[in-house]
């Protein structure tokens, strides 16, 4: 485990339904290494957003464990595992979850605030990561007045510029059309090769699984493929 990153064991995730049990995941075990660019795929229903929603510890296993840089996630309180995420961990997700009053660069300091960065450095890296996003000029944006694929881009910037070690994305291209989700995708991963970031998707989108150096399938809560490209 000394060269992984993220390391589940035996992750199983019920959900009560009706008095029904819904076994979302059925004990599976990953491991990934540093700067990786993964994929979890699968149909709707397979698993996927519920596990790595798991992984990066905002839902608690059934049963099982999740370690993430060598730190057992249930050893922590919720305290410690707040601030873990804070500063080693970056999400992107399909809704944006921008704040609306908010500049772009606002919604892309935030998590740098948090962190106690020096407002200017914090400056200098919103500036250099919008450029990098193909959004030079647009800090003072709210954004209402961004399209879906720029909201999106103030999202992965704001994920990246405090340096974590993993990102999680969830359908990130679910709102975007193929251009858009094409040119964002090449984004990331030249940015992962750059920087070495972890990434780590859930998605059923095939621009995505084209892109990802590895992709995992899950099918009904289990992995039925694992393979690198």
């Amino acid at each position: 485990m000394a060269n992984s990153i993220i390391k589940t064991e035996n992750i199983k995730k019920n959900y009560y339904k009706n008095d029904i049990v819904v076994k979302a995941v059925r004990g599976v075990d990953l491991e990934v290494k540093k700067g990786e660019f993964t994929a979890i795929v699968g149909p709707s229903g397979s698993g996927k957003t519920t596990f790595l929603n798991v992984i990066s510890g905002l839902d608690d296993p059934t049963e099982g464990k999740v370690w993430l840089k060598n730190k057992l996630l249930s050893g922590m309180s919720k305290k410690e595992l707040s601030n873990f995420r804070r500063d080693h961990i970056g999400f992107i997700f399909q809704a944006f979850n921008l704040i609306p009053v908010l500049t772009a660069e606002e919604n892309i300091e935030y998590v740098m605030q948090l962190q106690g960065v020096p407002k200017n450095e914090r400056h200098e890296r919103v500036l250099s990561i919008l450029e990098e996003m193909g959004l030079k000029g647009y800090h003072d944006t709210l954004p209402i007045h961004l399209s879906g694929g720029q909201q999106q881009r103030v999202a992965v910037a704001r994920a990246m510029v405090s340096k974590p070690l993993i990102i999680f994305a969830d359908e990130p291209t679910a709102n975007l059309d193929s251009k858009t989700s094409e040119d964002l995708l090449n984004n990331m991963r030249e940015l992962n090769e750059e920087t070495g970031m972890t990434f780590l998707f859930s998605t059923h989108d095939e621009l995505v699984m084209k892109r990802a150096k590895r992709v995992v399938v899950l099918k009904d809560g289990k992995i039925e493929k694992d393979y690198k490209k």
